[in-house]
Order: structure tokens, then C-alpha cells, then sequence
């Protein structure tokens, strides 16, 4: 994997780049549209490619492992050959989903032993074995196996959990250098910077994975319930500290507003489901405002649902009719605002890109959130 930065700005820490990977070339700042299971949920791959131009999606280790299992996805030839999707993919680790099962999981040095969602059966995983498991899976870029910490948590918890995810990124790197990929292109490894929202542990964290030479860092643990105030500043502090020549990918975040002040303190990689679970329930954002269509005032508005929108079902369909659609809970509803939402956050990196590279972008931020916080 090559990373490349092309533009800076020159009042942010903001910069545009592309990373070079076996399925394909990524333009950053980027956002990843989240394909848990395979599939990014409501949307045709041939939406994913052609309407959307999504140009990366993210998989999950844990529940891929789960369902299909990695027997099917070795026979299939890979998540790529499985799901018919030619781009790059990155996998998540899994570790998020595992701190989601508090109350049927065990830490140990060892890994995560966890209860499987689905039938209850109990399974393990190392840092070794999740690698192992993202080999099968075929992801361009894999995730260290880490612990993600719940908010709030005191001091002598969040440093006991960082403590474990290093001991994770030790035996989890030397495995991934020590074994190959499973098919026939190459895989990028990225470490996770933990610590809460104790600056002093997330400098610890960020400096403790500058030890590796990997592809790439990100920054996990974050929007985990925490106030954005305390979020952006883990934010400030790790990437002040991480390679300027890497690319930074802040996982699981986050509202538009969200992603634009992080990529002004130099943030090149986003993942969230808010555009498409928001979506499905009716919640839109747009370039002026977010709109609830479940909100009566478009009842009988049958103007096209974005006008200022590139994506077809905008022009094509009007507010009344989404509303309707929303209201029934018909699933063509939940279909057109994933749609509507995806090509909003993939717009909104694209535009951020070309405002780094005219030397505009502080401006058009700040602008571009006082729009984006308004409630049509």
C-alpha cells in the first residue's frame, strides 16, 4: 500500500492524498460506507460503484466470521469475489463488536473469548487468529485486534485495557509479518491508538504505535458516548503525534460536522453507520440542513427530495413521496434515504478535497457547519 499526500492547507492541518491499493486507487479525505455483514445495508453494489462512486467499504471480521463463516468466503475466493465487488475493502478487527458483548465476553492476555449474537456458541479471538481471519476475508486493509474501552471508565481501567490492546498490537504485527496473504494481492495493517479520553494514555497510545511500521494508524475508542468536545481533543493530541506521511483513519465517526473538524487536524479516513441508519429512519442530511421526513410539513411537498443533489433518486422523487414511504415503512423508503445520505457524506469528502486544493477549505468549513447544524 503507498500513501501520497498531494495538497495541505495551509490554515488546518487538512490534506488531500491518494492511497494506492491492489483493488484500486483511494482519494483522502475519504468515508467508508459500512458493510458489516457484506453488504452495505439497503444498497445494490452497482448503486455502491456507479451512482455513489463509493470508492472503499468496510467489513467486519467478527460478524463475517460469524456469518457467512470463513470456510464459505476461502471457497468463494475472498469478501470480493463474494460479494462481486472489484474496489478496495477494509475489515474492522472485531474488537468493537466484542466490547459490545460486555455481558457475554472474557478479556483475557490470551484474547476475547465471547458468545456468539447468533446461537450462543463460544469462540476466541487472539490477535494471532484475527489476522488469520482477515487473511481469508482478503481485505486490502486489515485492523489490529484492540480493546475499546466504554465511556465513562476511570483512569486505572482505561490504562489496564491499553495496556492489553498493546500487548494485542505486539503478538498481532509480528504475526501479520510473519505469514503471507491468502490470495493473490497484498494486505495493509493498520494499529489502534486506545485510551480514552485521558490525553496523557492517548500519547502513550499514539507513541507506542509509531514503533511499528505499519501502512497505516487509527484512532478507535472514540464515539463511544463521549462529549465531541473530549473527542476532538484525543483527536488533536494523536495526531499531532502520528506519521504525517501515513494515513490516519478515525474509526467509527461520525456526523458530518464531525468528519470536517477532524480532517482539519488531519484526519484521512472516516467509517460510520449514521448516513445509513439514520437514513432508514428518515433522518436526511443535506448541503443546507438535516430534514426528518417523518415530519409533517412534507406531506404534500412535491418537490424533488435534494434539488442540489447528483444522486438520481433526489431528482427523481419528491419529498411527499419519501415521506410516504417512510411513514409506511416500505422498504423502497429506506432504500432512497441510505441512497440520499451515502452521496451526501461521499459529496462532502469530494468537496472537501477540492476546497484543500484550491487553499480554501477553512473558510468553506466553517461555513459548511453553520449550514449543516440547521434543522429543516
Amino acid at each position: 500500500m503507498k500513501f501520497t499526500i498531494l495538497h495541505k492547507d495551509s490554515f488546518s492541518g487538512a490534506r488531500t492524498g491518494t492511497i494506492q491499493t491492489a483493488h484500486g486507487e483511494i482519494k483522502t479525505p475519504v468515508f467508508m460506507p459500512v458493510g458489516t455483514a457484506g453488504t452495505v445495508k439497503a444498497v445494490h453494489q452497482r448503486e455502491l460503484a456507479d451512482d455513489l462512486k463509493a470508492q472503499i467499504i468496510l467489513g467486519n471480521t467478527y460478524h463475517l466470521y460469524l456469518r457467512p463463516g470463513i470456510e464459505i468466503l476461502e471457497k468463494a475466493g475472498g469478501l470480493h469475489n463474494f460479494m462481486n465487488w472489484n474496489r478496495p475493502i477494509l475489515t474492522d478487527s472485531g474488537g468493537y463488536q466484542v466490547y459490545s458483548l460486555s455481558g457475554i465476553r472474557k478479556l483475557t492476555h490470551e484474547g476475547a473469548l465471547f458468545s456468539s449474537h447468533i446461537d450462543g456458541s463460544k469462540h476466541m479471538f487472539t490477535p494471532e487468529r484475527t489476522v488469520d481471519i482477515q487473511r481469508v476475508i482478503g481485505a486490502d486493509i486489515i485492523m489490529a485486534l484492540d480493546e475499546c474501552t466504554p465511556f465513562p471508565c476511570d483512569h486505572k481501567t482505561a490504562l489496564k485495557s491499553l495496556d492489553l490492546t498493546h500487548l494485542w498490537l505486539k503478538r498481532g504485527f509480528e504475526h501479520f509479518m510473519n505469514t503471507t496473504p491468502h490470495y493473490d494481492h497484498g494486505q495493509a495493517f493498520f494499529p489502534i491508538v486506545q485510551g480514552s479520553v485521558f490525553a496523557e494514555l492517548r500519547e502513550i497510545s499514539a507513541r507506542e504505535v509509531c514503533k511499528y511500521p505499519a501502512d497505516g494508524y487509527a484512532i478507535g475508542g472514540l464515539s463511544v458516548g463521549e462529549p465531541e468536545t473530549s473527542m476532538y481533543e484525543m483527536v488533536k493530541v494523536v495526531t499531532d503525534i502520528l506519521p504525517s506521511d501515513k494515513p490516519r483513519y478515525l474509526m467509527g465517526v461520525g456526523t458530518p460536522v464531525n468528519l470536517l473538524e477532524s480532517i482539519s487536524m488531519g484526519v484521512d479516513m472516516f467509517d460510520c453507520v449514521i448516513p445509513t441508519r439514520n437514513g432508514r429512519n428518515g433522518m436526511l442530511f443535506t448541503r443546507n440542513g438535516v430534514m426528518n421526513m417523518r415530519n409533517n410539513k412534507w406531506k404534500d411537498d412535491f418537490s424533488p427530495i435534494d434539488p442540489e443533489s447528483s444522486c438520481f433518486v433526489d431528482l427523481q422523487y419528491s419529498k411527499a413521496y419519501l415521506r410516504h414511504l417512510i411513514i409506511s415503512k416500505e422498504i423502497l423508503g429506506a432504500q432512497i434515504a441510505t441512497l440520499h445520505n451515502l452521496s451526501f457524506y461521499l459529496w462532502l469528502m469530494e468537496e472537501t478535497r477540492n476546497q484543500i486544493q484550491a487553499g480554501n477549505f477553512n473558510d468553506w468549513k466553517n461555513t459548511m457547519i453553520k449550514k449543516l447544524t440547521i434543522r429543516l
